[in-house]
């Protein structure tokens, strides 16, 4: 991978920060730092990523060429490619702009430059948000599908720019700049109390999860607690959200035995961008950066649980004439059913991690590194596929009939699984309830002109959380799974025989492995008209265990 040395050295320059200490088992890590450096200096890879992480490496052993310890060891060659490397800008939309502040920090702290570009990337990056969400969220998107990436990679954006800017050797500038940022990143902090589960699974929609999910939401609560950003009587609250959260990392993901990381084996997979060795380093550089930060924090305290409840809410990333999008979230406090329901682009990034069905690891689950419709329909009209996620329009949330919440929006152009909008065939609206511990998912479709529909499918994938990487309080399906029910099918459309993937490995998610995949279909024509509807409707009402029981 074009960018593990970068990861790699600030790994080892957060163990200095947090240590003070220039060897590791006898190894000389102003050494391996400047040798990570060197290395990925001369990659001819595209690699923003490692060139932004290694910045930061080399800044953690000092914010000035005179008193950096892993300046000196560099040889004259790598500092002048390091200098016209860091030197290079690429005009990124998402996350990756990120890293053009980082690497301006690094340049003008070393000395390699006397005019400093930070201030003026900060405020394009905040620019860049304004102008792609109407809410102030951060929008992924380099330019690949329908736009709207509201995935966890906002997250990330905020955490590797407040630590940029922790290592700037202009102190001043972090004072004018963290008020903006604080601005933007607090609507993150404070959709996290929410995004918690009972058991301590963190963010759980979207692209590049699973580990760096829990990873991200632990860093950036840190953070703001360093920077007071969280007012004083919600403390305690966060204290536990930060000993869930690590909890559920820790054992989900931790080889306890021979103390590395677990994304991949024969149960759980993640995407083929981050490696094993790289999630590795990561990982510890992110540990050495939690001890660190709670050093700072220095406050005793003991943590205090939120009281249950059943609630539903609605976050709204980008409301404009053309596109909504957002994030619904229930849960309840009988059954401690919690559901995601994004509302986003995923980028064409061609899987299931971001359609707009309710994410809820171990009961609603979905494959990772695949696309598959998800509890919802998909129906194709020629070499048109369309799904109704990514975008909708009229979006509203409320309280329906005996305490249900209700969830609705409206397509009134079909779009496709590729997020390309097909106009003139037709719209949909849907409606998603939750009552209780029932979940209700309605599709109505109209059509503009008399159409053939040549296949329908909807698609339910059973699950089941790691069988040993896991913790006894997560959630999994019991015996009578999830109690699915066809309340209206307009389609006329068919239960196929149950499909056994337990021994593929491409049915795999972030958290465990996928054993059953069962699919609602029509494979032969359907003629639609106008003004007529077509309705489908399921309901799921999941038998909810807790992993601990299923030993039993």
């Amino acid at each position: 991978m074009a960018d593990e040395p970068g990861h790699a050295a600030l790994a080892i320059g957060e163990y200095y920060r947090a240590t003070g200490e220039m060897q590791l088992d006898k190894r000389d890590l102003v050494d391996l730092a400047a040798r990570c450096i060197t290395a990925q200096a001369f990659t001819e890879e595209d690699n923003e990523s490692g060139l932004a992480y290694a910045a930061l490496g080399l800044l953690s052993f000092g914010p000035s060429k005179e008193r950096n310890t892993v300046w000196e060891r560099l040889m004259e060659p790598t500092r002048a490619c390091l200098d016209k490397r860091l030197l290079a800008r690429t005009d990124y939309q998402g996350y990756l702009q990120a890293f053009n502040v980082a690497k301006a920090v690094a340049r003008y702290s070393m000395g390699l430059s006397k005019k400093d570009e930070t201030g003026k990337l900060i405020d394009l990056f905040i620019e860049r948000i304004n102008q792609s969400s109407s809410t102030g969220f951060c929008d992924d998107n380099n330019g690949a599908g329908i736009g709207g990436v509201f995935d966890i990679y906002g997250l990330l954006s905020f955490i590797f720019i407040r630590q940029s800017l922790k290592l700037h050797a202009n102190v001043h500038l972090c004072e004018r700049k963290l008020p903006s940022l604080r601005t933007y990143a607090e609507k993150y902090i404070k959709m996290i109390p929410d995004l918690v589960r009972s058991d301590g699974l963190g963010w759980a929609y979207g692209s590049h999860i699973g580990a760096y999910g829990q990873m991200y939401c632990i860093s950036i609560l840190l953070q703001a607690m360093r920077d007071n950003w969280i007012p004083a009587d919600q403390m305690p609250m966060y204290f536990d959200l930060l000993r869930r959260l690590f909890h559920f990392f820790f054992v989900t993901y931790l080889d306890q035995e021979n103390g590395f990381i677990v994304i991949r084996d024969n149960e759980r997979d993640t995407h083929p961008v981050h490696t094993t060795r790289c999630l590795n380093f990561d990982a510890a550089r992110y540990l050495c950066q939690w001890a660190r930060l709670a050093k700072s924090i220095g406050i005793q305290m003991t943590p205090k649980a939120a009281l249950g409840k059943t609630a539903g809410r609605y976050i709204s990333f980008d409301k404009t004439n053309r596109k909504e999008q957002g994030l619904f979230i229930y849960q309840n406090s009988k059954t401690g059913l919690h559901i995601q329901l994004p509302l986003i682009s995923s980028g064409k990034s061609g899987n299931a991690d971001s359609l707009a069905f309710p994410h809820c690891p171990g009961i609603f689950d979905w494959p990772v590194n695949r696309y598959l419709p998800i509890l919802q329909p998909e129906l194709t009209f020629g070499d048109k596929v369309t799904i109704p996620s990514f975008y909708g329009l009229r979006c509203v949330t409320g309280l329906g009939l005996k305490n249900s919440f209700y969830f609705r929006y409206e397509q009134p152009e079909l779009i496709t699984k590729d997020e390309e909008i097909v106009p003139g065939i037709g719209s949909c609206k849907v409606t998603w309830t939750f009552a209780d511990n029932k979940v209700t998912g309605e599709f109505i479709y109209t059509v503009k002109a008399p159409i053939q529909l040549d296949c329908m499918r909807y698609v339910i994938a059973l699950g089941m959380p790691h069988s040993t990487y896991r913790i006894g309080s997560t959630f999994a399906l019991g015996p009578e799974s999830l109690r699915a029910t066809v309340v209206k099918d307009d389609f006329q459309a068919e239960w196929k025989d149950t499909e056994v993937v337990s021994t593929d490995p491409t049915y795999a998610t972030f958290y465990g492995k996928i054993h059953y995949i069962q699919t609602l279909t029509r494979n032969h024509p359907l003629l639609m008209r106008p003004g007529q509807q077509y309705r489908l409707t399921l309901s799921f009402d999941p038998d909810i265990v807790l992993a601990d029981e299923l030993q039993g």
